[in-house]
């Protein structure tokens, strides 16, 4: 069996129609069925080490359940197998990833969690490794706003190219690629821009690149909404499944990438932007209060 051919593995229910499968390839189940099973375990190891701290350990628990479930739903439920043949299947699974999973995940904080379902030995070589100078230097890099932003920026537009499109449509490699550099630079960017403690002196800075990216992206989702012209006509040959035409199926596709996605960004730039002039507002009372 070919790579190509062992990747797009499915099951599909009724008369063998492909927009029914869902789709069990072993490099996506595996790797979801692991990342579940490592948060469990360390979740279990620090919820007995916790005590006060429970409330905030279940919260994050919560947030990690609901952002592994998206992340599922993106890559194995049939939204995943219609994508292959409806462009704007694909776009909902793509924006699933990016604009719904990621966020939730990075809010859950899981890192401390995966680390504590490793063995001692192996957490303590982990910190050892990222401790080098040069993946210090590289996660400095990587870590600022602005590259973040950059990053994630290029993985979108790069991977909407009709030729890198299409041919990741053609090949599983270059599919999984898609889809690991979409949620990858989505969880950069979502990690350096969400709020956290300790950095309410960066929120004007999110703020800016979060509204930056609405801006970008929405205007990748109207660029596809106005084209006369099909960029993938590929990804568009089941449109008939939802009842459009190949060039609707685009227009819906565009159609989703503009309005849902730029209000999930646009509302993440709104509400960090609340928290900044609260915490302004917080700050300079403070100050008005100390002895002169």
């Amino acid at each position: 069996m070919s790579f190509d051919a062992f990747v797009s593995t499915s099951i599909c229910y009724g008369a063998g129609a492909p927009e029914a499968g869902w789709t069990l390839a072993l490099p996506i189940t595996l790797p979801l069925a692991a990342i579940a099973l490592l948060y469990a375990l360390g979740a279990g190891r620090l919820w007995r080490r916790s005590g006060r701290g429970r409330p905030e350990r279940l919260r994050q628990a919560l947030l990690f359940a609901a952002g592994w479930s998206v992340l599922a739903a993106a890559l194995v439920s049939p939204i995943h197998a219609l994508g292959e043949r409806v462009f704007s299947a694909h776009m909902i699974e793509h924006e699933l990833l990016m604009a719904v999973a990621a966020p939730l995940l990075v809010a859950a904080c899981p890192g401390a969690v995966l680390m504590w379902a490793l063995p001692a030995t192996v957490r303590r070589g982990t910190g050892k490794l990222t401790h080098g100078k040069m993946l210090q230097a590289l996660w400095a890099f990587a870590a600022r706003p602005l590259s973040a932003t950059v990053i994630h920026g290029i993985a979108i537009w790069m991977w909407h190219v009709p030729v890198l499109f299409e041919a990741a449509l053609q090949q599983g490699v270059l599919h999984y690629a898609q889809h690991a550099s979409f949620l990858g630079t989505a969880l950069l960017f979502w990690w350096v821009l969400l709020p956290r403690s300790g950095r309410q002196q960066t929120y004007g800075i999110s703020v800016m690149h979060l509204f930056f990216t609405s801006l970008h992206t929405g205007l990748l989702g109207v660029l596809l909404l106005v084209s006369p012209r099909l960029w993938y006509p590929e990804n568009g040959s089941g449109a008939a499944l939802w009842g459009l035409s190949p060039l609707e199926d685009q227009q819906l596709a565009g159609l989703v990438m503009w309005v849902p996605a730029g209000l999930i960004y646009g509302g993440a730039a709104l509400l960090l932007a609340g928290l900044w002039i609260s915490n302004s507002a917080t700050r300079e009372a403070a100050h008005a209060l100390r002895p002169g």
